[in-house]
């Protein structure tokens, strides 16, 4: 196995993921590190975000990490070897008001990665840019569109469903337009 520093976003967050699993803790990726995944490190994010589905105590969770060399500090875990953070948010698994509607598994060398659809990641992305104005997470969600297919009716409804239709209707131009 390669060193952790040399490992990619995607083969660091299966490494992590496989560890848990073997330990009973099944965790999803979400959040910004699904976005680097999607657009091939266009973006890149600070941290890996899970999801701990298995509801895990903290300190088994913490046991966990300390196994493959993560120690915590305040919310998050820190590896010597990484500069990415790691944190597990509070579930349960969302986007805005509404689970997320599909998880996919991307195989690594290094395991397998249960991880958020692209289409669940633009709705992620764009739950910040809607409830905080974040403009940054909008133009995440405008690359993961560029890199992957997404199903923009989905997308529609969403927005429809969390009050937002109109702010989706005045970015469906970026969002439909074709990769520089």
């Amino acid at each position: 196995m390669k060193p952790l520093r040399d490992m990619s976003v995607g083969e660091l967050a299966a490494f992590i993921s496989n560890h848990l699993r073997r330990r009973g803790i099944e965790v999803v990726l979400t959040g910004g590190s699904c976005v680097t995944i999607y657009s091939h490190n266009a973006y890149v994010s600070a941290d890996l975000d899970f999801i701990d589905n298995s509801f895990t105590r903290r300190k088994k969770l913490k046991e966990a990490m300390a196994e493959i060399g993560f120690v915590e500090e305040r919310r998050y875990f820190r590896h010597p070897e990484v500069e990415l953070l790691v944190e597990f948010p509070a579930g349960p698994l969302s986007v805005g008001r509404e689970p997320v509607k599909e998880i996919v598994v991307l195989e690594y060398d290094t395991g397998n990665l249960a991880i958020i659809s692209p289409t669940d990641c633009v709705k992620d992305r764009l739950a910040a840019y809607y409830h905080w104005g974040d403009r940054q997470s909008l133009k995440q969600a405008v690359l993961v569109m560029k890199c992957k297919e997404v199903d923009l009716g989905e997308i529609a409804r969403w927005s429809r469903s969390e009050g937002k239709i109109r702010d989706f209707r005045k970015i469906e131009r970026l969002l439909l337009s074709p990769p520089p």
